[in-house]
């Protein structure tokens, strides 16, 4: 018993002695040197602003009014840390041995800057640091080793967190929750934070080996993940606080609007297939200077899959050079809700373009070239086969170079331009062999009256904000070649002999027209359709703007009337929804008795002829009838004067 009674006798002293040490050493000189260790730690300076009070619970430390740790010598956003009140937790056995170790340190609606540049800086990273403090006494310093350090555990509540990358929009985020667990000073580091830039939770979880050499920019392992708006970004992988990262990234976004929203980001509204939602996998690599390479890209977008890699400079406006692939694209549900009309579905041929504003201001979203390669495209109003295509964007000018595109039997070239530099305009020069007109007249205007194969190029330019817009201003020129081919609904060789109208066929041995586009009017005055007994010309002009056609042509029949012709115009009129197809009987009277006059009159000519050759003893075909008639009034009057002389 007297034993233990003087065991509890010396832990009572030396508690006694602990505690009158801790009463004897001020809280502002604790306060002070826990300043001193953490400058040490992170080489910035760090100045207690406010009242200090010493704290014995839930934590041995002090309290202070306010605290600052500087930036990097090179910001110019001021102190990196600002802190109204923070608490600062000691351990109390490297306390009794004049050591300060910090424990915990906690802080309340700080002010968190960080900052990086372009060259690769950023505020965060701690190279100046010597990681060693000791407390200072009044008599000879402690020569011993000094104790490394670190802070076992950091807890913020209700900070704002603002992020200045050089070249970007500033971001800043408001009730950021964050907690750092750093058990071992050699080991990993557990970080949490919780921030809701848009109402609803973020959640960031992040596991990092080596904790100690990340804060100084080593590269360190990494296992992160972001939650929001119910998705999930996820990255395993190593990287540095300089902003080198590599690794397996996964983005799992069930609603792509939802995530976004949720991070305080523009909801795009992406359709059903083509972003709606994204599960997507890659093997990712981020330098410093803020150069992000993907590898191995596999999105799953829904109804379209995609795979292929990028690299992207994420300095400013994003320079972006990728290579894509995929099988059947199916882009019908975009290019559909792009041409709906204020009722959701598009307008039918011959009621007018849409007339809802165009958004294009996606085109400033990035520049740079992606070149895409697909089995087929399926576009809505038209259907392409194998494509191979590159757009290339530069200040809010995209051009799609079509380099191969199966297309309607056919292929086509060449290029197609969106520019919204200073407004909508879009233009574009196509080159088209072998395509099948039918399939493009029935997608482009659901007109099915022509068919064969033809070469075709044009050129075409319009503005405006509207699909309406834009038709109603195009300008632009072209030409087109067909082989042999059909115009259905009419029979010209039916027409031409009885002069019946009703529906039927007609075949043609060839067809060439060239056209000349202004104010969203097509005109065209030189088509020749050649068939065997027949031939047609055409002159008139389709509004593609209003969506109506005034087109005439005039077959004539090469055989009738003994060789001469019989020409029977038709007139096609309407709008492209009901087109009205009716002879011009009009104006075939006018041509055919203009015709058969000049026929008659050139027989007229013809039998005076004959008879004054007749007359005048001419026999040879080429000898000139004037001239006849004078040499024959010459020989009639030499033989009067002889006679006056007989």
């Amino acid at each position: 018993m007297k034993w233990i009674a003087r065991l509890i006798g010396f832990f009572v002293v030396l508690v006694l002695v602990a505690g009158v040490s801790l009463l004897f050493l001020p809280a502002d000189r604790i306060a002070r040197l826990a300043a001193d260790q953490m400058r040490n730690a992170t080489g910035r300076d760090v100045r207690i602003t406010g009242d200090v009070s010493m704290t014995l619970w839930p934590v041995l430390g002090v309290s202070v009014g306010g605290l600052e740790v500087d930036n990097a010598d090179w910001s110019e956003q001021g102190p990196m840390l600002t802190a109204e009140n923070a608490a600062i937790g000691v351990d109390v056995m490297a306390l009794l041995n004049r050591e300060i170790r910090i424990t915990n340190i906690e802080a309340t609606r700080p002010t968190i800057r960080l900052e990086s540049r372009a060259d690769g800086r950023a505020s965060w990273v701690f190279t100046d640091a010597s990681g060693a403090a000791q407390i200072e006494t009044e008599v000879a310093p402690d020569t011993r080793t000094p104790q490394a350090v670190w802070i076992e555990n950091l807890s913020v509540s209700d900070a704002t967190l603002i992020y200045d990358a050089e070249g970007s929009d500033l971001v800043s985020f408001a009730n950021v929750d964050l907690t750092l667990t750093w058990p071992e000073r050699l080991g990993a580091a557990e970080l949490a934070a919780t921030l809701s830039p848009a109402g609803a939770d973020v959640d960031v979880r992040a596991t990092i080996g080596g904790f100690a050499g990340f804060i100084t920019g080593q590269v360190q392992s990494i296992s992160a993940t972001v939650a929001a708006g119910g998705g999930s970004l996820a990255l395993v992988g190593r990287g540095s606080t300089a902003g080198d990262v590599a690794g397996h990234l996964t983005l799992d976004m069930p609603n792509t609007d939802d995530f976004l929203t949720a991070l305080g980001l523009p909801a795009p509204g992406l359709p059903a297939g083509l972003g709606q939602s994204v599960d997507l996998r890659a093997d990712l690599t981020l330098t410093s200077d803020r150069r992000l390479s993907l590898r191995d890209v596999i999105a799953d977008l829904g109804a379209n899959a995609v795979a292929g890699a990028a690299d992207i400079l994420l300095n400013g406006t994003p320079e972006v050079n990728a290579q894509l692939s995929t099988g059947a694209l199916d882009l019908s549900v975009a290019t559909e809700a792009g041409g709906a009309s204020s009722g959701g579905s598009a307008a039918p041929a011959g009621s007018g373009w849409p007339t809802d504003v165009l958004d294009a201001s996606g085109l400033a979203s990035f520049n740079g070239q992606i070149a895409l390669s697909a089995d087929s495209i399926d576009l809505g109003q038209f259907k392409l086969g194998q494509t191979r295509a590159l757009a290339r964007n530069d200040n809010s000018r995209m051009v799609f170079e079509l380099r191969e595109v199966a297309a309607y039997a056919g292929k086509l070239t060449g290029e197609f331009v969106m520019n919204n530099r200073s407004g909508l305009s879009v233009g574009g020069k196509l080159l088209a062999s072998g395509i099948d007109m039918q399939a493009v007249l029935r997608d482009a205007a659901q007109i099915e009256r022509l068919t064969g194969a033809a070469d075709a190029e044009m050129s075409f330019l319009g503005s405006g904000q509207t699909v309406d817009a834009i038709m109603k201003s195009l300008s632009g020129n072209g030409s087109i070649q067909f082989g042999q081919g059909t115009i259905i609904g009419i029979d010209l060789d039916r027409l031409m002999r009885s002069g019946a109208t009703g529906a039927g066929t007609t075949v043609f041995d060839s067809l060439a027209a060239t056209w000349t586009i202004d104010g969203g009017v097509m005109r065209n005055d030189d088509l020749l359709l050649r068939l065997s007994n027949y031939e047609a010309r055409g002159a008139g002009q389709v509004g593609l703007g209003a969506q109506t056609i005034d087109y005439t042509f005039t077959p004539v029949a090469l055989r009738a009337n003994d060789g001469n012709g019989i020409a029977i115009p038709v007139r096609m009129v309407g709008p492209w929804s009901d087109i009205s197809i009716r002879p011009d009987l009009e104006a075939a009277l006018d041509l055919n008795l203009t015709a058969e006059k000049e026929r008659l009159e050139q027989q007229a000519e013809d039998a005076v002829r004959s008879k004054v050759a007749e007359e005048l003893n001419v026999t040879d075909e080429g000898q000139d009838l004037e001239e006849a008639a004078k040499d024959k009034l010459e020989d009639e009057l030499k033989k009067g004067i002889l006679k006056l002389f007989d």
